[in-house]
Parts: C-alpha cells; structure tokens; sequence
C-alpha cells in the first residue's frame, strides 16, 4: 500500500492511531541513531532516510542513494535496511540480534517484515541504524556499481 503524502508527517498523519504508533516507535528509533548526513523525506511511498543528492550525486539512477526506509503496509510494517543487503557482517548482526531476542527474523533482500512493535529487537535495530555513515553507503554502492561496469565491460 504505496502512500501518496509529500512529507513525513501528512504520511504519519494518515495511519490510523494504532499503526501510526508503530511507524512513530520504529522512526524514533531510526532517527535517534540515524548517522550525520543522510535525510529523513518521502520517497517511494514511504519514510525514506537517504543520503541526498547534494552530498552524492552520481547515482545510477539519478535519485539519492537509499540507506533505510519505513513503511506500514497493509497487512503488517516493512523496515528496509538497505545496508544489511550490501554487507553480510550487517545481515550477521541483524541475524544474531533477532535470535538474542528469541524473535523470528521475516526478511526478504533488505526488507525485514513485522506485524507489531514486539517482533522487532529494537536495540538491534538502533544498533544497525548507527553503524553505517554515509560514507560507508556510497563505498557500498560504488563497490556494487563499478563491479557491475567492470563485469559488463569483460563481455
């Protein structure tokens, strides 16, 4: 369910009281640890934290380079940690966090599904959220990128 709200608080605004105190709780916990030099905005059709275009801009596809992003979906709520996909001693803490806590990891490439608040080892999350400047962010993308140009150029 891809929102249409401009800003962050017309989408928290949007969510009915119960959902919006998830999304709230999650974004608090984002923001608190949420490293100098990435955004808060919309993007995507949900809260997005991402390193802006100002600071990086040769991105493959024109837009800012994503880092987390927070979402209440239909059914349950998405947290995508986008570093977790690029970095596999992040997945490892993401990994070992969620079983510390005795919780069930629901993960996909990057994004980590949950139906409430207590499914979630927020620590862990905080942790996570902390770990990776922007700087790391773009050594990830060009890492990815520029092996993708190397490869194509060997064909």
């Amino acid at each position: 369910m891809q929102s249409t709200a401009e800003t962050v608080e017309e989408y928290l605004a949007s969510l009915p009281e119960e959902r919006r105190a998830v999304v709230s709780a999650v974004r608090d916990e984002i923001v608190r640890n949420l490293p100098d030099g990435y955004q808060e905005t919309m993007a995507w059709g949900m809260i997005s934290y991402e390193v802006p275009l100002s600071r990086f801009s040769p991105t493959y596809n024109g837009r800012p380079l994503g880092y987390a992003a927070l979402a209440a979906q239909k059914n349950a709520y998405s947290l995508y940690l986008l570093g977790v996909y690029g970095d596999a001693a992040q997945e490892a803490v993401l990994r070992d966090g969620f079983s510390a806590a005795g919780k069930k990891l629901d993960m996909g490439k990057s994004c980590v599904r949950f139906k409430k608040l207590d499914d979630l080892p927020m620590e862990t999350i905080g942790r996570l959220i902390a770990s990776t400047p922007p700087e790391r962010t773009i050594e990830l993308h060009e890492a990815a990128h520029g092996a993708r140009k190397r490869s194509a150029a060997k064909r």
